[in-house]
């Protein structure tokens, strides 16, 4: 970076979608806010936007001070969506057409937890690598087959940025700043938060696979890593246990031991746990959301969410909207 440069004030904008997690836009703007301080004056110009104009509204009911959505010549250098919640509510078209002239203008943009969604709609994803909040990415892939995230923490592709939100802006920002004024600066921002490891880009979102199971065979492991990634067309569990390098009945004999559940149990949680996210996020409809998750019918699904979560899947799609609008 010229020192010319450094004398600038860099803009960077925060486009606020009601129901943003707190956690993910403090995590991004505090690091900025901090740099500031330690820089001893204004090097990053700060603002936060939303569709309406309005007070901004975080995900645990938390007022956040707003303004319009940027205009055209705004002076930005870059941009965030930060967004949470469900996809379904993310119906927006005036920030699809903010996020478009501003890409026109040259102005970078950045998506943070759900925000990579609002980019993929707006079209700025084509040929990018990106990520985005592993939440929200069965929902993504269902409306954009032609995209696929990374499950990582941060992606840095270009003028376009992703994050998987929750604690990662503070890793992107340490890598941003390190970009802008120089990897001893961008130590001091992270040490001011007590963000003493940081975190590589391509780190992974979620726990290891033998955290999240409790687990620590490695037949038993590879298995239910292709479990997470067959939902829509299931193995069999002798295709399983080929994979493994064992016989169909040791590959029971270790489900029941070590998860006390069976094979076809544990992959029919999985299935209907990513339905869940499909009936929630998306607007599939019901049918759809059963030939992806790997049913036969709409009919054999109903009955398998009902028995695993005391409602039908129509019932539990009325009530999350129910809730949104309350």
């Amino acid at each position: 970076m010229a020192a010319e440069d450094l004398k600038n004030v860099q803009k960077i904008g925060f486009i606020l979608i009601p129901g943003f997690a707190l956690m993910s836009y403090a995590s991004a703007i505090e690091p900025l806010r901090a740099a500031n301080l330690l820089a001893g004056k204004e090097i990053y110009g700060l603002s936060s936007h939303t569709p309406d104009g309005s007070m901004a509204l975080t995900s645990s009911g938390i007022p956040v001070p707003s303004q319009a959505l940027p205009r055209r010549g705004s002076g930005l250098h870059t941009v965030f969506v930060c967004a949470g919640g469900s996809p379904v509510d993310w119906n927006l078209p005036a920030v699809l057409a903010c996020l478009r002239q501003l890409a026109r203008e040259g102005v970078r943009i950045g998506g943070i937890s759900g925000g990579p969604y609002l980019m993929a709609a707006a079209g700025l994803l084509k040929d990018r690598d990106f990520t985005i909040h592993w939440e929200h990415a069965p929902a993504l892939m269902e409306a954009f087959p032609d995209l696929l995230p990374r499950q990582a923490r941060y992606v840095l592709d270009g003028n376009r940025i992703s994050c998987g939100g929750g604690v990662a802006p503070l890793d992107m920002m340490h890598a941003l700043i390190s970009e802008r004024m120089g990897s001893d600066f961008a130590r001091r921002v992270s040490d001011w938060y007590l963000h003493t490891h940081v975190e590589a880009s391509g780190a992974p979102q979620r726990g290891a696979m033998a955290e999240r199971y409790g687990v620590n065979h490695p037949g038993l492991l590879a298995v239910l890593e292709k479990m997470e990634a067959t939902i829509e067309a299931p193995l069999d569990r002798q295709a399983m246990a080929a994979l493994a390098g064992m016989s169909p009945r040791h590959l029971d004999r270790l489900f029941s031991r070590l998860m006390q559940s069976s094979f076809l149990a544990e992959y029919r949680k999985l299935r209907l746990n990513h339905a869940r996210r499909l009936l929630l996020q998306s607007p599939l409809s019901i049918s759809e959301i059963a030939f992806a998750t790997g049913f036969s019918s709409a009919g054999h699904f109903a009955r398998s969410y009902r028995a695993a979560f005391g409602e039908a899947p129509r019932q539990g799609r009325q009530a999350a909207a129910s809730l949104a609008a309350d």
